[in-house]
C-alpha cells in the first residue's frame, strides 16, 4: 500500500463522503459523525475533490481546502484525504473503481446529502456507483422530499433497506441504499461562501 494514501484492512467497512468542501464545516462533521453510528461504520474518509465536474465555477485551491478541512475535523474516525488527485481520478465511479482495486476486502458505502440523491441522475456512471457500492444517503434541510421522488431512487427502490436497517447496509451485497433522516444542522458551503467568510 503507497504510504501516501489512507489506511484500511480487509474487512473494514469504510464511508467515502466526496465533495468539493469549499468550505468544510460543522454540518460536513455532523453528517460525518451520524454516518458512523447510523451505518456502522468503521472510518469515513472525506474526500476532498480537486474539482466537481457538474459545477462550472472552481472550488478554491485544493491546499487550502485540504487545510480547512483538517483544522475543522476533531473526530479520530474520519479521515480527510486527497486521494482522488493523489490517484488521477476525476469521476466518482473511477474513484470507486480506483479505490476497490487498491483495498481489497475493504467494503466501502458512498455516502451522500439527500440534496445529491435528487441529482444523483446526473453524475457520470450513476448506475455503475450503485453497481459496486452500497450507498447510505443522509437528509439535510429542505431536501427529503425532492431525493424521495428523485429518479435514482425510483429505479432503484427495489434495493432500498429501511432506515431502521441502516446498520446493515455496508454488508449488503449492492445495489443497496438506505435513507436516514438526522436531526439536522443546517449549514450550507455556499452560504459561507456568500457571507464572504471564505
Amino acid at each position: 500500500m503507497r504510504s501516501d494514501l489512507p489506511i484500511a484492512r480487509a474487512g473494514q467497512t469504510i464511508g467515502l463522503f466526496g465533495g468539493s468542501f469549499d468550505p468544510a464545516h460543522p454540518g460536513h462533521l455532523h453528517v460525518s459523525r451520524e454516518a458512523l453510528k447510523r451505518f456502522g461504520l468503521d472510518r469515513v474518509w472525506w474526500l476532498v475533490s480537486p474539482g466537481n465536474p457538474l459545477k462550472p465555477k472552481g472550488p478554491a485551491p485544493l491546499a487550502q481546502r485540504l487545510a480547512a478541512a483538517h483544522a475543522l475535523v476533531d473526530h479520530p474516525r474520519i479521515i480527510v484525504t486527497d486521494i482522488e488527485a493523489r490517484i488521477g481520478t476525476r469521476y466518482t465511479a473511477q474513484t470507486i473503481a480506483a479505490l476497490q482495486a487498491l483495498y481489497p476486502g475493504v467494503r466501502f458505502v458512498w455516502l451522500m446529502g439527500a440534496d445529491n440523491l435528487a441529482q444523483f441522475h446526473r453524475w457520470q456512471d450513476w448506475q455503475e456507483i450503485m453497481a459496486r457500492v452500497a450507498v447510505g444517503v443522509l437528509a439535510r434541510p429542505g431536501s427529503r422530499i425532492a431525493a424521495r421522488t428523485a429518479k435514482a431512487a425510483s429505479i432503484f427502490r427495489h434495493a432500498k433497506l429501511p432506515a431502521e436497517a441502516a446498520h446493515l447496509l455496508a454488508h449488503r451485497a449492492p445495489p443497496a441504499w438506505c435513507f436516514v433522516n438526522l436531526p439536522m444542522i443546517d449549514a450550507s458551503s455556499s452560504a459561507i461562501r456568500a457571507r464572504g467568510d471564505w
